[in-house]
């Protein structure tokens, strides 16, 4: 039960950020501080439906982390979900077309390492 616990946060998480992140930039930047300007802004934001499912994705995320802090301890709860890391990663360089520097891979190749040790 852990385990599928630690997928769906996982799989959550990740297309909670990815479609935040796809969604923000489809907004664009926010560059007018203004009351009424805020208030289109945040109108906006809320009927883009790439941060609907984020908002829906992160709320599975965090019930789904609550639910797994409740069976499995801590020490293994949090270095696990750390594996988001790495689909994010890889899908940050691949679908939204980020440059990623050789020193965040080598990041990415220890958390998967310590996912590893954490998991034995």
């Amino acid at each position: 039960m852990k385990w599928l616990l630690v997928g769906l946060c996982v799989v959550s998480t990740v297309v909670g950020d990815v479609f935040r992140s796809l969604g923000m930039r489809r907004h664009g930047e926010i560059s007018d501080f203004r009351p009424g300007a805020i208030g289109r802004a945040l109108r906006a934001i809320a009927l883009n439906w790439m941060i609907f499912v984020s908002t829906c994705a992160m709320a599975v995320s965090f019930f789904s982390f609550m639910k797994l802090v409740s069976i499995a301890p801590m020490s293994f709860a949090v270095p696990t979900s750390a594996i988001t890391f790495i689909p994010e990663t890889l899908l940050a360089r691949f679908l939204l077309g980020e440059e990623v520097s050789r020193q965040r891979w080598i990041g990415i190749g220890l958390i998967l390492a310590g996912v590893v040790f954490i998991s034995q």
